[in-house]
């Protein structure tokens, strides 16, 4: 289980191709210090399991699943990616609850820049809209934000200067992919039938 509040943005060293799937070799020196083999680290919102440590990286196996239903697979050497460790028991919750299990690849369609403050649009699965509501949470790439506008195919975020710095949405150019999960509470609510507002 994670928040959604990324602790490092860190960069991918090597990915190596494992068929059918694919090992990722992250540098993260701030998450390598306390992480251990097996534990779970969430990649752009995903989450996968720590393989190998050496130092200050971090290697990670992506499966055949994993890569066709996330933004992994178009990794290479140099991108960069959000961090961010699984939750300890008594840690604060400080975004929302995020699982780590990506629901599907949303595009940015629309980037409005303010002076350190953007508004972004990300066109999205439309399954995925069932539990979209307008002032809920998503995670984009593994970072809790609040939902602005809801449309039948695009949902807004307004972002603060120090998310742009401290994720990779702040270098998000239009075309860009994101991975996206919904609110797990809103995921609960659906599945009951309750009628989200």
């Amino acid at each position: 289980m994670f928040t959604g509040l990324v602790q490092h943005l860190a960069s991918v060293r090597e990915v190596h191709s494992r068929p059918p799937g694919k090992r990722l070799v992250v540098l993260s020196p701030q998450i390598a210090r306390d992480a251990a083999l097996g534990d779970s680290i969430a990649i752009n919102g995903c989450c996968l399991t720590v393989v190998a440590r050496e130092q200050d990286f971090l290697s990670f196996d992506a499966g055949p699943e994993t890569l066709a239903r996330t933004n992994l697979g178009a990794l290479s050497a140099g991108s960069l990616v959000n961090l961010e460790p699984s939750l300890r028991v008594g840690d604060r919750l400080g975004g929302h609850f995020v699982t780590g299990h990506v629901e599907g690849v949303g595009t940015l369609m629309e980037r409005i820049d303010d002076r350190d403050w953007s508004t972004l649009w990300f066109g999205f699965p439309a399954i995925l809209g069932r539990c979209m509501v307008e002032k809920g949470s998503v995670a984009v790439d593994g970072v809790s934000l609040t939902l602005v506008d809801v449309d039948a195919e695009r949902f807004s975020v307004a972002l603060i200067p120090h998310t742009l710095e401290a994720t990779t949405l702040g270098r998000l150019g239009v075309g860009g992919r994101v991975n996206l999960e919904t609110d797990l509470l809103a995921k609960y609510a659906q599945k009951q039938g309750i009628e989200l507002c």
